[in-house]
């Protein structure tokens, strides 16, 4: 297993060049399946944690939070980004001891948002604050976790391409290290957010078919891609269907595209057996 400052710095240099993909598993199964599978780091995703806890997405609280990001560091030998929502507080001070909860918990990076209830944004000032105080926190514990700048203005209903550059420049300005605009999904909006932040690399987030490849996003000069709480959509979609299909036709004709029993039990099998040998 390697040690956090080997994940932490093999983190920071997936970021240098290239593009390269981050799966969010929601519990320790999916993201030891998602290791094996070959993929060079995880993040979690709120949404699909929080669906797992039969909670809505933000309603975790951030105990419960820090006690997750804690379980799939230890169970994995993948640097960890965690989705840290708006970091638990209002107040960039508020942040900041949040921020240095998660960065005791081993991940490799986390991302700060700038939502606030009721689907607001904060103003870009109090985003600002609030990205350098979790850079503060972070530097304060020996730098090594990347920080991820994250506006919702597409997310919640403002889709407003200069406010969203705006603010992610202020971001970088502030200190984050990555910046992260959920929402955008178009060619030139992707592009237009790469030149401005540049050199600093850009996260996507495809959470729903937009058309693109790796290599799409890669040429438009996106550095990672995160999939969000869609492989937990995946998932529970795949159960609902089976399910209604039950309740509602008394048929079981979905259960033809479930994964194979033998297949899962050889897998989980096999991991056990080798993280017992680790």
């Amino acid at each position: 297993m390697p040690t956090v400052a080997e994940k932490r710095a093999t983190f920071r240099e997936l970021h240098r060049s290239g593009c390269f993909v981050i799966p969010n598993p929601w519990d320790v199964p999916s993201a030891r399946w998602l290791q094996a599978m070959g993929f060079k780091a995880l993040a979690s995703t709120s949404a699909g944690f929080a669906w797992s806890q039969c909670l809505p997405d933000n309603a975790v609280p951030r105990e419960m939070a820090l006690d997750h990001l804690r379980e799939l560091v230890a169970n994995t030998d993948l640097p960890v980004n965690a989705d840290f929502e708006g970091g638990f507080a209002h107040e960039p001070a508020g942040v900041a001891e949040s921020v240095a909860l998660a960065c005791d918990t081993g991940v490799a990076g986390l991302s700060i948002e700038d939502k606030r209830e009721k689907d607001n944004l904060y103003s870009l000032e109090e985003g600002a604050a609030r990205i350098a105080a979790a850079r503060a926190a972070i530097d304060k514990k020996g730098g090594d976790v990347l920080l991820v700048g994250r506006t919702e203005n597409f997310i919640v209903g403002r889709p407003d391409l200069d406010d969203t550059i705006a603010r992610l420049k202020a971001y970088a300005a502030a200190g984050a290290d990555c910046l992260y605009a959920p929402g955008i999904n178009k060619p030139e909006q992707i592009k237009a957010i790469v030149q401005a932040v540049a050199p600093k690399p850009v996260n996507l987030l495809i959470g729903t078919p937009m058309g693109l490849t790796v290599k799409d996003a890669e040429a438009l000069g996106v550095r990672r891609i995160s999939i969000g709480g869609s492989l937990a959509r995946a998932a529970w979609g795949g159960f609902l269907r089976a399910a209604k299909m039950i309740a509602e036709e008394g048929r079981f004709d979905a259960f033809a595209d479930a994964a194979p029993g033998m297949e899962l039990n050889k897998f989980f099998h096999k991991d056990a057996k080798a993280r017992s040998e680790a």
